[in-house]
């Protein structure tokens, strides 16, 4: 059997195992909570071995509705939103939507400028209706609504996806003071030290620590792929966004994969991961933020094997640090 032969084998069998799974979703009408979380956690180990494959193309959008819980979704709610139209948040989201995600071709033909708005506009409503009117947007939150546009079929199943997963997810990473992003970059260091004492002592020689190498840049938010004159400070971009700031696109899903299944905290180490593979390059120069401004491109499936070991070796008074859901909410 050839290599392609391999490989289409090797890809419908893990499509047979996720539809087999799904299937037996699908079947059960009623089910216990714990049944749920049982099914949820054998979804979880498919995606952490085989990843979720990209066909059939509704099964990425399925799995992540799974995972987030999204389950009963009003178009009423939805259009009654966007029906309101401008928020009182709307330039600052103009402004972010004109640069999300500028240079992914696939993104602008499929989603565009106009979907994001709508979301953005419609979910600072419902934030507003809810009577939290200091947090109707943050800058960041652009490039977080991004990947849900892109993957589910529907506005409505995106906005409700992205709604569950800033509310009840990742709350802290969407306010103001952006206090769950520091809480992250301050463990990124505490985890660093851990893992690679060596690495994180050759950063501290050049006075860095995530704080400092991600300190204030305004346009770290904007989430644009930008060349390096106008390059975000990465660490923070890639804990804000949860490392859907960093091209391709499509690692990015996959990426998202992995922490929609296992919880965003992970990014913490998945950042990590992106540092440790840049190790070499980083202890061979004198200047090391001039690469930590930029990360190289996304690529999941190491990043993804390399925190799921680094969790084994991160003790539990830092681990449960690290599964805090203070972290995130």
């Amino acid at each position: 059997m050839g290599t392609d032969a391999h490989a289409h084998a090797r890809v419908s069998k893990e499509r047979n195992k996720y539809n087999e799974l799904l299937s037996s979703v699908k079947r059960t009408e009623r089910v216990s909570d714990i049944e749920i979380e049982e099914k949820l956690k054998k979804l979880r180990r498919l995606i952490v071995l085989y990843g979720i494959p990209t066909s059939p193309p509704n099964l990425r959008p399925l799995v992540w509705k799974l995972l987030l819980k999204v389950h009963d979704m009003s178009s009423h709610d939805f259009l009654r939103l966007v029906s309101r139209g401008r928020s009182p948040v709307a330039d600052k989201i103009r402004n972010d939507a004109s640069r999300t995600l500028k240079s992914d071709s696939d993104f602008q033909t499929c989603v565009g400028e106009q979907k994001l708005i709508r979301l953005l506009d419609a979910f600072a409503w419902r934030t507003e209706e809810r009577g939290d009117g200091e947090s109707l947007y943050v800058q960041g939150m652009n490039v977080l609504a991004a990947p849900f546009l892109y993957v589910q079929p529907t506005e409505l199943e995106a906005f409700n996806c992205f709604a569950r997963f800033i509310e009840l997810t990742c709350p802290l990473y969407v306010l103001p003071t952006l206090e769950g992003v520091h809480r992250g970059l301050r463990l990124v260091d505490k985890c660093l030290q851990i893992v690679d004492a060596k690495l994180y002592s050759h950063l501290r020689r050049h006075n860095l620590t995530a704080e400092i190498y991600a300190f204030p840049c305004e346009l770290v938010f904007h989430g644009a792929h930008t060349p390096l004159s106008l390059t975000p400070h990465t660490t923070l971009a890639a804990v804000l966004t949860l490392s859907a700031c960093t091209p391709p696109l499509d690692q990015v899903l996959c990426l998202w994969d992995f922490l929609l299944a296992f919880g965003p905290h992970m990014n913490v180490l998945c950042v990590i991961a992106q540092v440790l593979l840049m190790r070499d390059d980083l202890l061979a120069t004198s200047s090391p933020m001039k690469l930590l401004r930029m990360f190289p491109p996304l690529d999941a499936q190491p990043i993804i094997s390399i925190a799921v070991t680094l969790v084994r070796d991160i003790p539990e008074d830092v681990s449960g640090g690290l599964e805090d859901t203070n972290l995130c909410s």
